[in-house]
């Protein structure tokens, strides 16, 4: 009997080892990071050499964790002539964090261009906006709060009108009292709204104003290959 209680408990081991491995060999592959927030800004507040600068921080911090051979984008608009859209830089999407989570399937619904798209809201927060290593940064609640996001951009993801600088002067200026740059939170809490890419303009420039609003002059990456 207590053979056949130990056969009959192999099988049944067997069983479930073969089941395991069916299920493993199912399972769809992990998918490679195409989106992160930036673990460090580049120290000079708002000024990140313009665009191509926030690129150029974006594919090194991407490369540091071994995915550089994607080309990645800053999530930033810029402003006055020639002005670029955040949300055209980006690629069709879908994007996914450093753990493989899926956090947004496309630029329409990532800004809820529809109604239904509007209503099912976004995927990031604080759980799944993840810096390129893979870990949760700090938001509403955490010491120091650096959930402000440089975007520069509308809720649409798109380049603002008008004489006001909501960028810094399209990110090469550190100097305050010359304007400032509209910020989102990564975490989506705080200030009334808790928008991703659009809650509100930064006390101005430099370092220790980005700092003082709430952020340490991060801002998202985008892979677009």
């Amino acid at each position: 009997m207590k053979s056949l209680a130990i056969t009959v408990a192999g099988v049944a081991m067997l069983a479930v080892g073969a089941t395991s491995y069916v299920a493993l060999a199912q399972a769809p592959p992990a998918q490679p990071m195409t989106f992160f927030v930036t673990s460090v800004g580049t120290g000079a507040g708002a000024n990140l050499g313009g665009l191509a600068g926030a690129d150029a921080h974006c594919q090194k911090l991407a490369a540091a964790v071994g995915r550089g051979a994607a080309t990645w984008r800053a999530y930033l608009s810029t402003q006055g002539p020639g002005a670029v859209n955040a949300r055209d830089r980006i690629g069709p999407g879908p994007w996914y964090n450093a753990r493989g989570q899926l956090v947004g399937q496309s630029v329409a619904a990532i800004h809820g261009d529809t109604i239904e798209q509007a209503r099912g809201g976004v995927i990031f927060g604080k759980a799944f906006s993840l810096n390129e290593k893979g870990a949760v940064m700090p938001g509403v609640g955490d010491s120091p709060n650096t959930h402000d996001m440089l975007t520069g951009s509308t809720p649409e993801g798109r380049a603002f009108t008008g004489a006001d600088d909501r960028t810094c002067r399209n990110y090469t200026s550190s100097a305050d009292g010359v304007g400032s740059a509209q910020l989102g939170h990564h975490d989506k809490q705080g200030g009334g709204g808790g928008s991703w890419n659009s809650q509100h303009p930064s006390r101005g420039c430099s370092q220790p104003n980005l700092v003082a609003t709430g952020g340490a002059g991060l801002f998202y990456c985008f892979a677009v290959s």
